[in-house]
């Protein structure tokens, strides 16, 4: 193995070991902002695409009756059901009870659920 990272933002030393992080499918030394493993190609958690638990409940507030927080947390399918069925208002109580869920989970089983 050698002495050179390899991430975003291109090679990089082993000297600055706070920039560098471990790949989690095959273990090789990676920058620790990069979103997937150049050698293996796995996804890496934690890194880059983090949802906002405050811009959902704002969104669920606000627009949930048509499904914007759907469409922000990466749920599409849900968030056209949202607007198919909006004219209904059911939705619209659903989002509220999703608005209360929100609020009441942590940041970190949120930031597990929705990335």
């Amino acid at each position: 193995m050698s002495d050179t990272v390899i991430g975003a933002g291109g090679p990089a030393t082993t000297s600055n070991p706070t920039q560098q992080k471990y790949c989690s499918g095959c273990g090789v030394v990676i920058h620790k902002e990069a979103v997937q493993c150049p050698h293996c190609g796995a996804p890496q958690a934690g890194a880059g695409g983090r949802k906002s638990r405050v811009a959902a409940i704002l969104l669920a507030l606000l627009l949930g009756g048509i499904g914007a927080h759907k469409f922000y947390l990466g749920r599409v399918g849900a968030g056209i059901l949202y607007l198919l069925f909006c004219w209904t208002f059911i939705p619209a109580i659903i989002a509220l009870i999703e608005l209360i869920i929100y609020i009441t989970m942590s940041d970190a089983d949120f930031a597990k659920k929705y990335g």
